[in-house]
């Protein structure tokens, strides 16, 4: 018989989302005959029974679009205070309406509270599989999330223009970086970049030692620095952002002319990288393959160059964090960047 699935999009918006929908899709359809529905506006679109019929015509050129077709939203399924649905079991909703459009399975694409939804709807008797998206690179249990180079580069570029500035007027330039909890974008942009310091969640910082640090710069005749931060940082200000506070504190301490800049939600937009194209379109792709073999309960990983999977129940409810042992981390002390701390630089 011909199987029929769902497809969702939830949580923040990333750069190739679409190409997974994609993926998932036209591997479906074309490989594996079977027919697509996409839902709108994340598990909204299953607590509505609002959806359309996805077919490879529609699929077609939104391989390089941002965001998302289908929509989405941060409604969660098993969350009880949203008041709008406060009234309404939604997991029971949910599966009433999986029962009636005769649904083998729903993918679920997105960062690490989808995934924990994804295996609380496995757990309540529907077929999911799991599709880790994020700028943050912060699903367990896969290598690389598809969102996260494309954001990279974004951030990159940022911090490359933010040299030119600072040069020109020997100033100190703070950006903030997303990462809430995982400092994976802010480390990377800030190797990429050039960062002279690099805050990152995972590693304390000493805003003393990096005053210090700012200051042996000047007077070893470095006219700029380029402070790259993590706004996941811990701080002591309700009132300032990550970048402002830093900022505040390096001009506050060392006189020397101090400018932040928050790169914000321009990380989360646009056309994905060639490689989130191929990663989204490879996890999109292994999706279908998984449920036309009946597998379920599944998140899509990539381990080295290979795509499988991992059970939902494995991923759910954890963070994959920067360890402090890090290839990275180590490259950046032996380059002189501070990390934020004399003990994290190794002193």
């Amino acid at each position: 018989m011909t199987k029929r699935i769902g497809i969702l999009t939830a949580g923040g918006d990333c750069p190739g989302i679409n190409a997974a929908i994609r993926g998932v899709g036209k591997t479906a359809i074309i490989k594996y005959g079977m027919e697509v529905l996409g839902f709108s506006s994340g598990f909204l679109g299953l607590i509505n029974k609002d959806y359309e019929v996805l077919t490879e015509p529609k699929l077609s050129n939104i391989l390089t679009l941002g965001g998302t077709i289908l929509g989405t939203s941060r409604v969660k399924p098993f969350k009880k205070d949203e008041l709008s649905f406060n009234a309404i079991d939604k997991p029971k909703l949910i599966k009433k309406h999986y029962e009636e459009l005769g649904l083998d399975c729903v993918v679920c694409i997105g960062g690490n509270g989808t995934q924990k939804n994804a295996m609380k709807l496995s757990d309540y008797g529907l077929n999911v599989i799991g599709v880790p998206k994020t700028i943050d690179n912060d699903v367990w249990g896969t290598d690389v999330t598809f969102g996260f180079d494309s954001a990279l580069n974004i951030a990159t570029d940022a911090i490359d223009r933010l040299h030119s500035t600072a040069n020109s007027h020997s100033r100190i330039m703070v950006i903030e970086i997303m990462g809430h909890h995982a400092g994976w974008l802010a480390l990377y942009s800030g190797m990429a970049g050039g960062g002279d310091v690099i805050l990152i969640p995972e590693l304390d910082y000493d805003i003393d030692y990096i005053v210090d640090y700012l200051e042996e710069r000047a007077r070893r005749k470095k006219t700029y620095s380029i402070v790259v931060v993590a706004e996941g940082i811990k701080h002591s200000s309700k009132n300032k952002s990550a970048a402002q506070f830093v900022a505040s504190q390096i001009q506050k301490r060392t006189n020397l002319e101090t400018r932040e800049t928050i790169l914000g939600y321009i990380q989360r937009g646009g056309s994905p990288s060639p490689a989130d194209r191929i990663l989204a379109t490879r996890y999109g792709a292994y999706a279908a393959e998984l449920i036309s073999k009946e597998q379920y309960g599944l998140m899509v990983k990539k381990e080295g160059d290979v795509i499988s999977s991992i059970p939902l129940n494995e991923v759910g409810g954890k963070l994959r964090k920067v360890p402090q042992d890090h290839p990275i981390i180590k490259k950046a002390l032996g380059l002189g960047i501070c990390l934020g701390t004399p003990s994290n630089n190794g002193l």
